[in-house]
């Protein structure tokens, strides 16, 4: 059997079963945390150009449409759910593509969840295939390309084929047509630019097509991940991690290795590569330092994320943009120390113009990101930094952690998930609108048909969603 193969009989095993209550329960958090991302990035400036344009096209309610639209909302604010050691953000692609088939098709909440359960596992599992012990990273990163938006639209595919009701053949297709329609580069985490925005709405929008064109007869190759030609020459040069891959697929009975239980959420709304940094910074401002009294600030990082935070130096002390700031370990870095939005930084300290403010850019000016050697052991089973802060007095202060908030070993409580969530709705949403989706969403396992959601529309349009009716 073949490598997409297995992975489809492991996705039709998902629908066709059902999962385990734990991963159920799991993936409901994962909808909601995604649409409350989406609520919030669809009031950005390049998710409206993405919403305009697609309605320019013709209009903007056909399922590979309205994946297009909804998961560059969800992945417009550097906020989406992060899978270790993988390093890629797998729900911001494979809900909304999920999310615009159950709607199209009418879908029950619980073929919902198995599919996103499903494709969020498999683009997972693509993703730590990637990840080689001898480097220490994920050789996607090493070779900058965006495992996010690559191996999401995969996974996204295979969620779509469950819910058109493809059998396994279909599925095992729609995922080898995905594998041409793949795409990514993380250039613009480095120098700038608002392309990355959308990767994840091209991959929600690529595995919906996909799908629909397996569920049209197209086929796939039967060995489009191991062959001379695949997946994995492609992108990898033939180096993967095949047990990452297919070791403890679940089969409907019996014990399994989930990778999507090991999925984390993001506190900060910023590369999650600056979330320990944060963490120190934040921990040295509530023990008493005075931003006013810095001097000097090194921040020990894993050594293979500072390409992506702490270079070209100039442009990380000095962002292009706010969202560009997002990327920057120095001005993360100063904002912990000068902020305080959200659950300690938040989405109002990177709005427009926040890369702009005198002081951050003061601060982020004295901040030296140099590598760190237990940050870069534990590198990428969990994020880790050590923050060192010289005053004008000149005592040093020192911090680090070993796991940032919300990661393994510190993950957000059920209550800090429901603020980010409300924080999130509360951008586009009244209370009451988000009471209903918070509602809606907890109501999946055991709600009936999933009807056209106000959810999947442009945000002019859009009130709240998705919406369902009756018991299953």
């Amino acid at each position: 059997m073949t490598q997409v193969r297995r992975l489809a009989e492991f996705a039709v095993a998902c629908r066709d079963r059902g999962v385990p209550a734990e991963v159920r329960d799991d993936v409901v958090g994962r909808v909601l945390d995604t649409l409350g991302n989406g609520f919030a990035g669809s009031t950005e400036d390049v998710a409206r150009r993405v919403a305009a344009t697609v309605t320019a096209w013709g209009g903007s309610r056909a399922a590979p449409s309205v994946a297009l639209i909804q998961g560059t909302y969800a992945h417009a604010l550097d906020f989406d759910d992060t899978h270790l050691p993988s390093v890629l953000h797998p729900s911001a692609s494979v809900v909304p593509a999920a999310l615009a088939v159950a709607e199209a098709t009418g879908a029950s909440g619980r073929d919902l969840l198995a599919a996103v359960a499903a494709g969020d596992e498999i683009c997972n599992r693509l993703g730590m295939a990637s990840y080689l012990p001898e480097i220490g990273n994920s050789l996607f990163f090493e070779n900058g390309q965006h495992a996010t938006s690559i191996c999401g639209t995969l996974g996204a595919a295979a969620a779509c084929a469950l819910l058109y009701g493809l059998p396994a053949e279909g599925v095992a297709d729609a995922i080898g047509i995905a594998a041409s329609m793949g795409s990514g580069l993380l250039e613009a985490n480095r120098t700038g630019g608002t392309v990355k925005r959308i990767h994840c709405g091209w991959a929600a929008h690529g595995g919906v097509v996909a799908a629909d064109l397996a569920r049209a007869g197209v086929t796939g190759p039967p060995t489009v991940l191991e062959g001379r030609f695949g997946f994995f020459r492609a992108w990898l040069d033939g180096r993967y991690d095949e047990d990452a891959l297919l070791a403890g697929l679940w089969r409907g009975d019996g014990p399994a290795r989930w990778e999507v239980l090991r999925t984390v959420y993001k506190p900060y709304p910023v590369n999650h590569f600056t979330h320990p940094a944060i963490d120190c910074a934040l921990a040295l401002r509530a023990g008493g330092l005075d931003p006013d009294d810095v001097a000097e600030i090194e921040v020990g990082l894993p050594a293979s994320t500072l390409r992506t935070v702490a270079e070209p130096y100039e442009e990380k002390i000095r962002p292009r943009s706010a969202y560009h700031a997002k990327f920057s370990a120095p001005f993360a870095v100063a904002t912990a120390l000068t902020g305080g939005g959200g659950l300690g930084v938040g989405l109002d300290d990177f709005a427009d113009g926040a890369h702009q403010d005198p002081v951050r850019l003061a601060l982020a000016a004295r901040v030296r990101c140099v590598p760190d050697g237990r940050a870069t052991e534990i590198f990428p089973a969990a994020f880790a930094a050590v923050v060192r802060v010289t005053t004008g007095g000149g005592a040093v202060l020192e911090h680090r952690v070993d796991s940032s908030r919300g990661g393994p070993g510190h993950p957000l409580s059920a209550d800090e998930l429901e603020t980010k969530f409300r924080m999130n709705a509360a951008r586009a949403l009244t209370p009451e609108e988000t009471d209903t989706v918070a509602a809606a969403v907890r109501a999946l396992p055991e709600s009936g048909r999933i009807t056209a959601g106000l959810w999947s529309v442009p945000s002019a349009e859009r009130s709240a969603g998705p919406r369902c009716e009756g018991p299953v």
